[in-house]
């Protein structure tokens, strides 16, 4: 199916590949449909573009790419919703609200996408703690474990 893309122009995407948001997103309740784009080859960040409309798009990464020592804990409605029986086929991403320069960008850790790899189902889940910022910083401080360092 080809679709228009806000970063990418026109492009051919396997409707097998769309993620169901069935609520949407906060913001974007008639968003429903979406898919995950990568930037490039070798890019930890990819695209979650919006199959309906190109102009709604957002920068994503796995949160743990960043920030290794990042938990969190799904409540039992999220589970129940997503139909989760298995933690390995949850996929964790975090929004990414871009800045110039790039390393001035932030992540949003405290609402973090959820995704059940299985059957394309994903939830924007609002974690109820103080413990991580809307805009942590895209750098980590030297004193959290990163990976690959």
């Amino acid at each position: 199916m080809h679709i228009q893309t806000k970063y990418f122009g026109e492009m051919n995407v396997d409707k097998g590949s769309f993620i169901q948001f069935p609520d949407g997103l906060p913001g974007f309740p008639d968003e429903k449909q979406f898919v995950l784009l990568n930037l490039s080859e070798k890019s930890i960040y990819q695209v979650l573009q919006s199959v309906e409309n190109p102009a709604i798009a957002f920068v994503v990464v796995n949160p743990y790419d960043i920030y290794q020592d990042y938990v969190i804990d799904l409540d039992d409605n999220l589970i129940d919703t997503l139909q989760i029986t298995d933690k390995r086929d949850v996929v964790v991403m975090s929004i990414v609200t871009l800045k110039d320069p790039f390393e001035s960008s932030t992540i949003n850790l405290k609402a973090p996408i959820i995704i059940h790899s299985r059957t394309s189902q994903g939830k924007q889940y609002i974690l109820h703690t103080d413990e991580y910022p809307t805009k942590a910083s895209i750098l980590p401080p030297a004193s959290s474990c990163v990976k690959g360092e």
